[in-house]
């Protein structure tokens, strides 16, 4: 749950000085979601460049437009990205890497995701979900390493949930994992939870219980969602500040790192025996080692 009530538009005031200039990827930017809502939020502060990936061209043109058309000196690049299969990620990857005009790339957001749908496999034979979220970010960040180890101080943003991955961190690269607390978007737009009907509430609750959350038994009665604006604040926080970097690896919330005695924090998200065995797992799946 997020308890910090500023938004994205008052963070990128705060952090102004450091956005100002920077090239920034964000990948799942359709419109009424959180990575949509930081790439608007942040472009009153002038970073050079904006590289907004996403699998649908329309909405990422839509997000696209709702920047330029407010920031007319603000440049925006789109990048076709399907997460879901590992060979359009490859491409993906190739299509930037061949951007001469984009030496390097500072801050990459990896946004995208899915939640809950139906089981699947992806084409490579992989659970959808787990692909989508996870193999897929993997693959690209590691594909566009040689940009992003350019920049001069980059950092590496990974979205989570209480559920939480394991952070790999590098000496050379400040990354955090992000859980944005209950936000209302587009992520959940096929599941019933908040409206007239609630039918799918009652399974997200016990799979809270399964994972020893609380919320599993409090329920969401007393929490209020929060709309994608606010969500975004500790992306822009985990982005820019100054002062985090002091906590590379940290797992954040609510403009903060997170408390173990206090917030939900996962034993394996901050193993670096378990980060390690995740990369390992993780390299073998997709089929390429990364040495760097």
């Amino acid at each position: 749950m997020s308890t910090d009530p500023r938004s994205v538009n008052d963070l990128a005031v705060t952090y102004e000085s450091h956005i100002q200039g920077k090239v920034v990827l964000v990948t799942g930017v359709s419109p009424g979601g959180i990575g949509a809502a930081f790439a608007i939020g942040i472009a009153s502060s002038k970073p050079s460049l904006l590289i907004l990936a996403g699998r649908n061209l329309t909405k990422v043109q839509q997000t696209a437009l709702a920047i330029t058309s407010k920031h007319s000196d603000v440049k925006v690049r789109k990048l076709e990205l399907e997460l879901a299969s590992l060979a359009a990620v490859r491409a993906a990857a190739e299509t930037l890497n061949h951007w001469a005009d984009v030496s390097h790339i500072d801050v990459v957001v990896n946004n995208a995701a899915v939640m809950a749908t139906d089981w699947a496999l992806s084409p490579d034979g992989f659970e959808s979900q787990l692909t989508t979220n996870h193999l897929g970010h993997f693959l690209f960040t590691n594909l566009i390493m040689g940009k992003i180890l350019k920049a001069a101080a980059p950092r590496v943003i990974n979205i989570s949930s209480d559920v939480i991955d394991s952070v790999h961190s590098d000496l050379r690269i400040i990354t955090f994992v992000i859980n944005p607390g209950l936000i209302t978007s587009n992520l959940d737009g096929h599941l019933q939870l908040y409206e007239e009907s609630d039918a799918d509430l009652e399974s997200m609750l016990e799979i809270d219980r399964i994972m020893g959350n609380a919320i599993g038994w409090l329920g969401f009665e007393n929490m209020i969602a929060q709309p994608p604006e606010v969500g975004a604040n500790t992306y822009v926080f985990a982005a820019f500040d100054p002062e985090v970097t002091a906590h590379n690896g940290a797992y954040l919330q609510s403009c903060r790192v997170s408390d173990p005695w206090t917030d939900i924090v996962r034993p394996w998200a901050t193993s670096t025996f378990e980060a390690g065995r995740l990369w390992l797992l993780s390299e073998k799946l997709v089929g390429q080692e990364f040495l760097y």
